[in-house]
């Protein structure tokens, strides 16, 4: 339960300068992307750097990961972004009341989901679905800076509406807005593309500032404008659960969102450093982060993979980077505020575009589309649902079509009919290897899945078609029960069915190769007494050799 009981002893005098440096870098790529994340969540910038600061240090006492970094993330800060105004009603005071309070029942579910275990929970959201999902998210991401980097107003409150908005907006772009913006891009692309692992936004945004303070620009152009120095001011969240309707989705999708991308990059980044991920465990460090957050009036956070590489590129031993990073932005909250009082928002909206570029992967779907067509469609399901519906009802929407996917798969499993391999006692499936030698007067089937109640149906059809294709030149049919690790009773009472309708056409059903679990089920159901001995030992091989002595005999 407290991961710093196992790496604070084992720590080495020789990784403190690592854990230092990475500390100093994180803070530095943290800094404008704060400022971005919590912009775009409608929240004044300190609270971004808030994110950072206190998320860092929940992390570091409860997480798994060595090197996973906590802080907002784009798609947190879109989905607050878009879901609390019309919970606020237009108070501003509300607005980030309701933000926090948001970060404090994500805190609370954590700790519930980690008592009861549901850390799996997840597994349900497929690697397709994330990727349209995370496609639609950035498209969503993208409309929301774009005006911003151009000098309009844009406006609207769903992806097509903010897409006109642009497109009837887009002569009134301000030139100089445009200049800045576009430079800023172009220096974060040859910053990423030759300085990697280096805190290129940070040199973008001191050179903006530097540039718009020396030509008095600021009068011209928007900028962060001032901000409030020191440490954020601890505190209970002030709103209470039954007095804002509507937060319990808002928070369960939050949730969503940070257990998914916080697992995701700190799996990766275990594996490539061969050590062991508590995915459970993450749900208390996650949850402790937002405690944190929302006691200093923050909003949800997560680990972000972009942060974490940063952190680990720079050389991070142990979750004590993370400290360090929060001290370094506590020092910059307490002395360097006034700095960013002229930083343009069109260089805020540049580190937001370029830090969203990599959630479309247009190589993968392309990939999809070569591999699968059921995937791709999955995969662009949940980028429409994203961009029509938004950020929270995409999460819900990517959830819904992860675990409809996975019931197709189950409800309509494939059903193997079975040949024997050439020269050997093995048998597969005939329709993959024609080759197979067929036995006369044998149908051998197995279904490659449990035998649920929710398949049974499909499983049944599609053997009786295949005894009604086959004709009357079948008299034994051998279920194969290798491949299914599990069988309810409506399964075996299909298994049953399928024996009565056999029957009637003079045709046996035997079973064979059942696991352990299945073998007492079925005896448990009488099924030796209609199907006969259900041996242990016995293969395929046997019941066909002993079907066909019967025969000649």
């Amino acid at each position: 339960m407290f991961p710093p009981a196992e790496w604070v002893p084992a720590y080495q005098a020789g990784w403190l300068k690592d854990d230092l440096f990475a500390g100093i870098t994180l803070a530095a790529y943290a800094v404008p992307v704060a400022l971005a994340y919590a912009t775009l969540a409608g929240l004044p910038p300190q609270i971004g750097v808030y994110g950072y600061l206190l998320g860092g240090l929940g992390y570091a006492l409860f997480g798994s990961s060595r090197h996973l970094a906590i802080g907002p993330t784009s798609a947190i800060s879109l989905m607050i972004g878009v879901s609390v105004a019309p919970l606020a009603m237009g108070d501003p005071v509300r607005y980030g009341q309701i933000a926090t309070l948001a970060a404090f029942v994500v805190a609370a579910m954590c700790a519930a989901a980690w008592v009861l275990r549901l850390s799996t929970l997840t597994t349900f959201i497929s690697e397709t679905v994330l990727l349209g999902f995370k496609a639609g998210a950035a498209l969503s991401i993208a409309v929301t800076q774009i005006p911003a980097l151009l000098g309009i107003p844009g406006g609207g409150h769903n992806f097509v509406e903010r897409v006109a908005k642009i497109a009837g907006q887009f002569l009134q772009m301000q030139p100089i807005v445009v200049v800045i913006g576009l430079a800023s891009l172009v220096l974060l692309w040859l910053g990423e593309r030759f300085l990697p692992s280096r805190p290129v936004a940070l040199f973008v945004v001191i050179i903006s500032i530097v540039f718009i303070s020396i030509t008095n620009l600021a009068a011209h152009i928007t900028t962060v404008g001032e901000l409030p120095s020191g440490l954020p001011k601890f505190s209970l969240p002030l709103l209470r659960i039954h007095e804002v309707n509507g937060i319990l989705p808002v928070a369960f999708a939050a949730l969503l969102l940070s257990y998914i991308e916080s697992v995701s990059a700190a799996r990766a980044l275990a594996a490539k450093h061969g050590y062991k991920l508590d995915v459970r465990q993450e749900l208390l460090g996650i949850g402790s982060a937002n405690l944190l957050v929302a006691f200093g009036q923050g909003y949800p956070v997560a680990g972000g993979l972009s942060q974490s590489a940063v952190n680990e590129k720079a050389g991070a031993k142990t979750p004590l980077s993370l400290v360090f990073a929060s001290v370094t932005l506590a020092l910059c909250l307490l002395f360097f505020t006034g700095f960013l009082r002229n930083l343009p928002k069109a260089v805020l909206a540049a580190v937001v575009l370029m830090a969203i570029r990599g959630l479309i992967n247009l190589r993968e779907m392309a990939h999809l589309w070569r591999v699968s067509r059921l995937e791709f469609t999955i995969a662009t399901i949940a980028l429409i649902g994203v961009l029509l519906l938004g950020i929270l009802k995409g999460v819900v929407v990517a959830a819904i079509v992860s675990i409809l996917l996975l019931l197709q798969r189950v409800a309509h499993p494939h059903v193997a009919f079975l040949g024997r391999i050439p020269n050997t006692s093995r048998f597969s499936d005939l329709a993959r290897h024609q080759s197979n030698q067929r036995i006369p007067g044998v149908l051998i089937f197995r279904v490659e899945a449990g035998i649920v109640y929710f398949n049974v149906d499909h499983v049944l059809r599609v053997v009786l078609d295949r005894v009604e294709v086959e004709g009357k030149s079948i008299r034994l049919v051998v279920c194969d029960l290798s491949t299914s690790p599990a069988v309810d009773l409506a399964g075996v009472r299909m298994l049953f069915e399928l024996e009565t309708a056999l029957t009637k056409r003079n045709i046996k059903l035997r079973l064979v190769e059942a696991r352990a679990s299945v073998r007492d089920l079925l005896r448990l159901e009488g099924a030796e007494g209609r199907l006969g001995h259900i041996d242990r030992s016995a293969m395929v091989a046997d019941i066909i050799e002993q079907f066909q002595k019967e025969a000649k005999q």
